[in-house]
Formats: structure tokens, sequence, C-alpha cells
């Protein structure tokens, strides 16, 4: 059997309420070892004790052995259990003393981190009597704090009244299974209500473990309260003989309210102390037997009342309900009706012949109607369409009726209930449900027709499509044509043009050399403008192939700052790079990224007149990307026209008179070669401060 004890307390929030915890807990110990434990955790918390451990004689033989500690190692616990022959062990000498000890230097030493000066050694036990064991503090001081002596006064009574076997279970085994083996609760208290032992069935109830749920600990705390309270006022009545009284508890498991006859009898413990023993017995069944019969007496009384007010009450629903009903005997003659009825049935006040004669014309037709439900032997209900007259209006009212046969216990007819409803409503749907079935099939036709168009229409639209590509390639198939025309020519004209300025067919002079620099310039910008509209027209083809390579990007970046380094001079500007650290080898084709880099650096060294230009270079781990940023401090771009100027032919100024020449292909190819190379262009800008354009491209670059 466990062991009873109460639940552990929420930290208390005094001295005051600290020491009533540890008192509740030590009266309802009944094991030498649980008590230890509350001790030395108690004195660790609230006395702020370094470290602190409980041995105590075990028997038989009384050899020390350490029941708890709190704050040592296991080697430190095993160093407090001298041998049995070890009598000059410190811890054996101070079961001698009968008062506390101080031992300045502590054996065993506390961890490292730790400081004690010294250890208290306070023996536990009946005052007069010898100790049974000794309270083990580690302290900073020679002076006993006095929170140890209070626990050493209270605990050492129980350690002295528990620790009678080796584990300080105490108690015969056989006598624990028996009473465990009671059905009923049983318990052994004190006259005020604290337990000394409990039985299995006890502990059930006011029991509950430090992992048990919050709504069991409530209930184990109502159960002991109501228990205590209980015992207590029977203690006080001095009765000598067995008391009996009911007690109200509360099941942990389920919350169930129980009902116990609590049977208690005064008895003495063997050292002469007064105690009670409690017996439960469960009276919940009978309890509420009583309980249920009083509730069907109720029921009874509340039944004739029903009776009596059910005719009314069948009244009232019947007026509630807004189709008409009627009730008829088996004979057909008519027992009630509601309201909806009676406007059907009964001629209205002050009514002319023409409505009597219309009300005998409805009871006419509701006669057959009845007489076809009579007549059908076997059938339980009839259903059937009647066309009634409105007495007041003379107005026809279709109605479908619906009459079931009232059988009683015995298998006879006791009545007939109709039920009828107004089907004008219902007709009047299926009414226009048909001339939508007729609108839908109108506009289905109609749709059929719009759908034959509307392929037509695409079927148009598919051939214009297929024109409009062959235009396209055709278009593109020209220029490439031309372009390679043009260069030829061009490339010649450059050629001749830059012989010329070397002087090989002789001297020229100042004039000459300006007017041939001017057809060099402008020649070397027809090129570049071939250039791109020869790889626009290649790129749309589809004839721009990939030439992968495996190449770095500083390399790169050193040789576009040389191709650009006449230029750099000329505009005055400061160009910087800026690399990451750790850039990887890149695997993709090393020309466009080139190309657009060189591109995205000529623009911004072309829109920018006056501060810096930046190259930086960056890689993202996570994503396996790079990218190359040109930033700048020019003109900047409206974000109204910042996708503009990455289409074919487009600028932000696209006026004759613009201030910046250029096709307007340039961000267009570069946007075209990112694609290709699996990645893409993203730009940044604000007007008059400036703009980053950034070219972001996978680390290995996948043909597709």
């Amino acid at each position: 059997m466990a062991s009873f004890a109460p639940l552990a307390p929420s930290p208390p929030t005094s001295t005051a309420e600290a020491r009533l915890s540890l008192t509740e807990l030590l009266l309802a110990c009944d094991a030498a070892r649980p008590c230890a434990e509350a001790v030395v955790e108690w004195l660790t918390v609230h006395a702020r004790a370094a470290a602190a451990a409980c041995v105590a004689r075990e028997e038989p033989g009384g050899r020390l052995v350490c029941l708890a500690a709190r704050g040592l190692s296991e080697a430190q616990c095993a160093s407090l259990e001298p041998q049995q022959d070890d009598t000059r062990h410190p811890l054996v000498e101070a079961l001698t003393r009968d008062a506390p000890h101080f031992l300045p230097s502590p054996r065993p030493p506390l961890p490292r981190g730790e400081t004690a000066e010294g250890l208290f050694t306070v023996p536990l036990g009946h005052a007069g009597s010898p100790p049974v064991g000794l309270l083990l503090v580690w302290a900073s001081g020679p002076a006993l704090p006095s929170e140890v002596s209070w626990v050493a006064s209270h605990a050492g009574p129980f350690l002295a009244r528990q620790a009678t076997g080796p584990r300080g279970t105490g108690g015969s085994d056989l006598f624990r299974r028996i009473i465990d083996a009671v059905v009923d609760p049983i318990l052994l208290t004190d006259l005020v209500g604290h337990p000394h032992l409990a039985n299995a069935r006890a502990e059930a109830l006011l029991v509950a473990n430090p992992g048990s749920s919050e709504g069991r600990r409530r209930a184990v705390r109502l159960n002991q309260r109501v228990l205590a309270a209980a015992l207590a006022s029977t203690a006080s009545g001095g009765v000598p003989g067995p008391s009996r009284r009911e007690v109200p508890l509360v099941d942990p498991v389920e919350g169930m309210d129980l009902l116990f006859e609590l049977v208690t009898q005064r008895v003495y413990e063997p050292d002469g102390r007064e105690a009670m023993v409690s017996v439960l017995r469960n009276v919940t069944d009978l309890g509420r037997a009583t309980q249920a019969l009083g509730e069907s007496y109720r029921r009874l009384r509340a039944t004739e009342r029903e009776a009596r007010s059910e005719r009314h009450r069948l009244d009232r629903v019947l007026d509630s309900v807004a189709d008409p009903i009627i009730l008829s005997a088996p004979s057909g003659g008519t027992v009630m009706m509601n309201d909806p009825a009676e406007k059907l049935f009964t001629p209205p006040p002050n009514a002319g012949r023409p409505a009597q004669r219309r009300v005998r014309t409805n009871h006419a037709t509701f006669a057959s109607f009845l007489a076809n439900l009579l007549g059908a032997e076997g059938s339980l209900r009839w259903r059937g369409q009647l066309s009634l007259v409105d007495p007041a209006s003379g107005a026809t009212r279709p109605m479908e009726a619906v009459a079931s046969k009232v059988m009683g216990d015995g298998g006879e007819l006791t009545g007939i209930v109709t039920l009828f409803h107004d089907r004008s409503e219902a007709l009047e749907k299926a009414r226009l449900l048909e001339r939508l079935r007729e609108v839908s099939t109108l506009l289905e036709a109609r749709v059929q027709v719009a759908t034959a168009e509307l392929a037509e229409q695409n079927e148009k639209l598919r051939r214009q499509a297929i024109q409009l590509e062959q235009a396209s390639a055709a278009k593109s198939q020209f220029l490439a044509n031309m372009s390679h025309e043009f260069r030829t020519p061009l490339n010649a004209i450059l050629g001749y043009t830059n012989m010329l300025l070397q002087g090989v067919s002789g001297e020229l002079s100042p004039a000459q050399k300006r007017n041939l620099t001017r057809i060099d310039s402008n020649g070397r910008h027809l090129l570049e403008v071939i250039n791109e509209i020869l790889d626009i027209t290649r790129i749309e083809a589809g004839r721009m192939p990939l030439n992968l390579s495996d190449f770095r990007i500083p390399e790169l970046l050193q040789e576009v700052m040389a191709e650009m380094d006449p230029i750099i001079a000329r505009s005055k500007l400061a160009v910087s790079t800026h690399l990451a650290p750790r850039l990887p080898q890149v695997h993709g084709d090393r020309q466009k990224v080139k190309q657009v880099v060189l591109n995205l650096l000529s623009n911004a060294l072309k829109f920018t007149h006056e501060g810096a230009v930046k190259v930086s270079a960056e890689y993202a781990p996570s994503t396996a990307m790079l990218s190359i940023s040109v930033s700048d401090t020019g003109i900047g771009i409206d974000p109204a026209q910042q996708e503009k100027i990455f289409e074919d032919f487009q600028q932000v100024d696209s006026s004759p008179t613009r201030a910046y020449g250029g096709t307007g292909l340039g961000l267009s190819i570069c946007r075209r070669l990112a694609t290709m190379l699996g990645g893409r262009v993203s730009l940044q800008s604000t007007p008059g401060q400036g703009s980053t354009f950034s070219l972001h491209f996978p680390r290995r670059t996948r043909r597709t």
C-alpha cells in the first residue's frame, strides 16, 4: 500500500505558511524516507542551507543510512553511511550527543562553487530518548539557524515513530494487505483529522500524486477538508461509542458527487495517544434511489397537471400551424379543427347564402376524400388533390390533402387527422420553372451560335498569328542579312579611316585628322547599332548559342574596366569596384555576362555627369545566385518609365530633340541575354539621385 501523503502545496509566501505546509506533509507521511525527503527539501528552500541530509539508524543492526539528501552527489551521500564498527566516525559520535553540534570542517566537503564554513549535526528523536537519527545542515556560520531548530523539533518525533525498518516503511505487510482488500475506505487519524494510516480505497479519495491533474488535486483537497471537519466535529462531541454521520465527497476520477456514511470509533495507539478509526460506507446509490423515488412522485403530479392542460395545448399547437388541419371521428364527423381550417369549413359571421353554399361544397368534397381512406382496407394514409373554395372571396384554392388514420392500443380506429397544403404557390413556381426552361433553351441556342462565331474568329486569329510569325521571321532574316551586308563595307571604311589616321598615306593636316576622327567615331557608332540589331534578330530567331565555360568574376570585371578605361578617363568620374569575399567560380557564358556588364557600365557613364559609379559583385549561397550591380549618381529614372526602358527601341526620352542618343536596344538585349543565362536584370532608381542596375544569374547555367 502506497504512503498516504497530501497534495504538494504551492510555494508559501511567508515563513508561517511554509512551516504550516511542512507540518501537513509530516502529519501525512507514514514512512521515514518521504518524511526525510520533505525535511531536507524544505531546508534547502526556506532555510537557505547550502546542502542538507537526513541519516537514521537502520533496524535491525543499528547502522547509519542516508534517508534523503539535497546538494550532495551519490559519492558524498555514501560517505554519510559509516561502517558498523567505525566508532570514530564524526556522525557516530554525534549520535551520542543530545544537542546540536557544529563541525568547522564539513565532511564530506561540498562541491566546488558552494560555500559552507561548517556542518551542523542535529539529533532527531523523542525528547528524553536516545536519538534515532541526525539532521545534517551545511551552513556558513557557527550559529544554528532558527529554522533548523524548528524543523528538528517537529521532524524528530515523526522519524522516531516511523523509522522502524531498513527502509522506514513501518507496519505489517499482512495488515496492510488485509485493509487494502476491504472495499470501504478505512482511515486511522488523530482527533483533529490528520491521517496516520489509510487503505487503498481511502487513498483513491484522499491522495493525489505530484503528477496528478489539477482537477484531481482540487477534488482530493476538497475531500480532505470535508473529512477533517467531520472528524473534528465527531471528536469534539465526546461520544464514547461508535458515531455515525453522512459525509458528501467527490470522486477524484469521474468528478461525480458521492455520499458516504462515516462510522468512527476512538482507539489508543501504542504510544498511548488517542486516535480515531474511521470507515466510510458508500451510500450514494441509496441516496440516489430515495431521490429518484421523490422525483417519480413529482413527475406523477406533473403528469396529472399536463393531462388537464393537454387539450388546451393541442389547440394552441394546431392554431399555430399555417396549414389547415382537421381531426375527424371514425364516422367522418369533425371533432376539432384549427383556425386556417375554420376559414374553409365554417361560414363567416353574417355570411350570405353564397358563402354558406361554398362551405357545404367544401364539406362534400372533404367527405368524398375521407370515403376513399375509409374504403381502402389496410391503408393507413391517403393522399389526394382537392379543389376547395374560399367562402369569403369565392376564389378556388387547389389543395393537397394527406389523411392519416389514428389507431388505438388495440388496433381500432380512433380518429383521422387530415392536413391540407395550399398548392397555389407550388403551381405558380412550376409555371415559372417551365418558362425558365423555355428561356434557357433559347439562351442555349444563342450561346451555340455565339460559340460558332467565336470559333470562326479564333481560326482567323490563328491564321493571322501564323502570318505574323512568318513576317517576323522574314523580318529577322532580312535584318540579319542587311546587318551583315552593312558591317562588311563599314568595317572596310573604319579600317581605311584608321590607316589614314595613322599616316599610312602621308601626313594629314589637323583639319583632315579632325574630320577623319569624326568619320571613325560615327562609323563605330553605326557599327554598334548594327551589332545590336543583329543581336536582337539572332535572339528572336533562336540562333544565339550558349558557349558555357568556367570563369571567375574578378578577371571578367578587370577586363571590362580595361576596355572602358578610355571612356572612364574622358568622363572624369570616380569609378570603383567592390567584390564580396570568396566569390566562387562560375560555369556559364562568359561573353554574354561580359556584354551585359559592359552595356550597364556604359549606360551609367553616359547618364552620369558628376559623382561616382560603383561596380559590385556578390554571391548568395542559399540560392546559388550571383549578382553584378552597377550603381551611379546620375539622372535617375521615373518609376513610371522603369519598365518601358527594357522594351525594344524604347528610351525615357524618345523625342527627336532628346539629349541622349542611342537606339534603345541596349537594355532590351541585356534582359534577353540574362534570360538566356537563367537569370534576370533588376532596377532600383530614384529621379535625381541615381540608379542601380543588377544582373542576377545562377552560378551554373543550364542549357535549355
